[in-house]
């Protein structure tokens, strides 16, 4: 058994991890922590049928826990994961601190230093991508929810370089929850409702840097990839569509297209791939750890891809559960089903 302890249960991305931790057969989770409302019940502030007791960061007891999911705001985060790691306790990290290289792009993208720089680089928890290196990892970054759904439905492409200009342009559209549950003057119920809202466009999203990183990461061949991202907010709860416009060689027809990325993810148990002539929806994941991904051909030389995910599961907790099924050697859809 998977001994766990969560750290910042009270936000959107804690809470769907104990749910699903929940239904885990080999997981059982020691303690919960809020610094906001330690000494309370969960339920008495999340309207749900989950509860648990909620304590003090600083009274967990790591020296009773296998490993550690830290849904705590970014730089609380890296400290938390350092006193986790010295505690010998293995960690899964939900924030930012970890998914950047090095102390000098987080303070780029994230505008102070790197709390716990000792600690980079750490692998980067997307398993279909680079599972190899989150077996038996010591701590892992989990993903944005942003660069999960462009990263997954660009990988094929990047791997085999097939990428014919730099320029990649995405689209992407976001449920409010991606916003965090600390209450904002744009993510009100009024502000949001009957809306779309573009935010944060171009090259100055947080994501980016980590999408960039990535994407790098992945490409071959010659030409070296370059994001275009334009965020918007839905007024809906949950779900990520991302759409990407890619330049590949003019000869490559739909067909060998949706081939290769069909072929790519064949034997992944949370990739689907659609067949041609369907496309993506927010409704074919919510609440579920898949990725769907679409194909479509604006013209020769010019790929769209679309793929959709639940920004919550698939983006989060359920990643992130991916992630210690990974890092333990047991089945990847061990509470995920």
């Amino acid at each position: 058994m998977i001994r766990v302890g969560i750290f910042g249960v009270n936000g959107y991305a804690g809470y769907e991890c104990l749910r699903w931790l929940r239904r885990h057969r080999q997981a059982e989770v020691v303690f919960t922590t809020s610094e906001s409302q330690a000494g309370r019940q969960l339920a008495d502030i999340f309207a749900g049928p989950l509860d648990a007791p909620l304590i003090a960061s600083d009274d967990a007891p790591l020296d009773a826990v296998d490993v550690v999911f830290v849904a705590l705001p970014h730089g609380a985060a890296g400290l938390m994961a350092r006193r986790a790691r010295a505690a010998g306790v293995r960690v899964i990290d939900f924030s930012a601190d970890l998914r950047l290289a090095t102390a000098d792009d987080y303070r780029r993208w994230y505008g102070h230093d790197h709390p716990a720089p000792e600690l980079l680089p750490a692998p980067y928890g997307i398993p279909e991508l680079w599972r190899a290196q989150l077996r038996d990892a010591p701590l892992i970054a989990n993903p944005g929810c942003y660069p999960t759904s462009v990263l997954l439905g660009l990988a094929p492409l990047l791997q085999r370089g097939l990428l014919a200009q730099p320029t990649i342009i995405v689209d992407a559209k976001s449920g409010v929850s991606g916003a965090g549950r600390a209450p904002k003057q744009n993510t009100h119920f009024v502000e949001v409702n009957e809306s779309l809202a573009p935010y944060n466009v171009g090259r100055v999203h947080r994501h980016v840097g980590e999408m960039q990183q990535e994407a790098a990461r992945l490409a071959t061949g010659t030409i070296a990839p370059e994001i275009i991202f334009s965020p918007h907010l839905l007024p809906i709860s949950r779900g990520i569509l991302s759409t990407m416009y890619v330049a590949i060689p003019g000869e490559l027809r739909l067909e060998a297209v949706h081939e290769l990325m069909h072929e790519h993810y064949r034997h992944e148990p949370f990739v689907r791939v659609l067949p041609i002539g369907q496309l993506a929806t927010i409704a074919h994941t919510s609440h579920t750890n898949d990725c769907v991904i679409s194909v479509a051909l604006a013209r020769p030389g010019m790929a769209i891809i679309i793929t959709s995910i639940d920004n919550l599961v698939r983006g989060a907790a359920g990643q992130a559960i991916q992630n210690m099924n990974v890092m333990f050697g047991i089945d990847e859809h061990e509470g995920l089903r």
